[in-house]
């Protein structure tokens, strides 16, 4: 078990902390999937975010330290329901959203370093499109 993770988005790493006390769950059951990898597109309706869609994926937890209103660096795990499941990555301003209306997602990671290419890799996402994502133990 380990509190950080390297979260790569095509070229650029961040480092992420668990937000083990406020998400225990949601942390729980992301750490049993790593390393997980997948892309990450921009997002449509949430503002400065990038997002991972999942589908019908059943993650397994419920809501947990959820929110609406990322703040810069935030990781949110929208566990289902009203719209698909998905991963936020909130790069600068944002407002957790879909088509569907607002959504809270549970805020389970932290980005503790890297914090200064955070609006690069969201524009690059924005301007160039699909990029890898990767979620793995430091």
């Amino acid at each position: 078990m380990t509190d950080l993770l390297k979260v790569s988005v095509g070229p650029f790493i961040f480092t992420a902390r668990f937000e083990r006390q406020k998400a225990p769950e949601t942390c729980r059951i992301f750490e049993t999937f790593l390393p997980f990898h997948n892309q990450t597109i921009h997002s449509r309706w949430s503002g400065e975010a990038v997002w991972v869609p999942l589908g019908d994926f059943q993650f397994g937890a419920g809501f947990e330290n959820h929110t609406c209103h990322p703040s810069r660096g935030d990781i949110l795990l929208y566990p289902g329901g009203y719209s698909e499941t998905e991963l936020l990555f909130a790069y600068g301003s944002s407002h957790f959203a879909s088509k569907m209306g607002a959504l809270a997602g549970n805020h389970f990671l932290t980005v503790v370093d890297g914090a200064e290419n955070l609006e690069t890799m969201g524009r690059m996402v924005l301007w160039q499109g699909a990029q890898p994502i990767r979620f793995e133990a430091i």
